[in-house]
């Protein structure tokens, strides 16, 4: 809870929510309640003399993500966006019809021929690709074979897609627990 496309809503399956990983930087921002604050720590004489820490709040969501690393509030806003987009998709699920589930385009286009995937985490579209991935593992009760299956892709290729991003693995073997399933080795 707590890309660039000028699609403000796009449904996976059946579902209705809007794509919020999807929306302009501009959108997403005025989506969101933003904090400035004084980041204390390391990192120089000014560190803890300018507000340039930011925490974005995404009101419809609830999802908190902050950054504090540099002195400029501009780049800690740009990261706090990125930050924001991962773990929207990360923890906010939208319903997917598995019967009449189709990949998305933006996924279909980073599935090759072969049945390969490949995607990297500095693709504007990552974090859409992550979020249509953990919903339909979630409609598919977390069954990595079953959404593998729904996508075309061998069970061991979409684990290598799962297991690439910590972040992605994490939560997907927290969702497993959920299920009372075990977790992916």
């Amino acid at each position: 809870m707590s890309t660039d496309s000028d699609e403000i809503s796009e449904s996976v399956g059946s579902g209705s929510m809007p794509c919020y990983v999807s929306l302009d930087d501009a959108i997403l921002l005025g989506q969101c309640e933003v904090d400035t604050y004084r980041a204390s720590g390391p990192g120089g004489q000014k560190r803890n003399k300018t507000a340039s820490a930011i925490r974005l709040r995404h009101q419809p969501t609830g999802v908190v993500a902050k950054a504090v690393e540099s002195r400029s509030q501009h780049e800690n806003k740009a990261r706090a966006l990125k930050r924001l987009r991962l773990t929207i998709a990360l923890i906010v699920r939208r319903s997917v019809d598995i019967e009449a589930y189709e990949p998305s385009e933006i996924l279909r286009s980073c599935i090759s021929g072969a049945g390969k995937f490949a995607i990297g985490k500095r693709d504007k579209r990552y974090c859409i690709v992550v979020w249509e991935i953990l919903d339909l593992l979630f409609a598919c009760r977390m069954q990595v074979s079953t959404a593998a299956k729904s996508l075309g892709l061998s069970t061991a290729n979409f684990s290598g897609v799962l297991r690439s991003d910590p972040a992605v693995w994490r939560r997907v073997n927290e969702l497993r627990k959920d299920e009372g399933l075990g977790s992916l080795k």
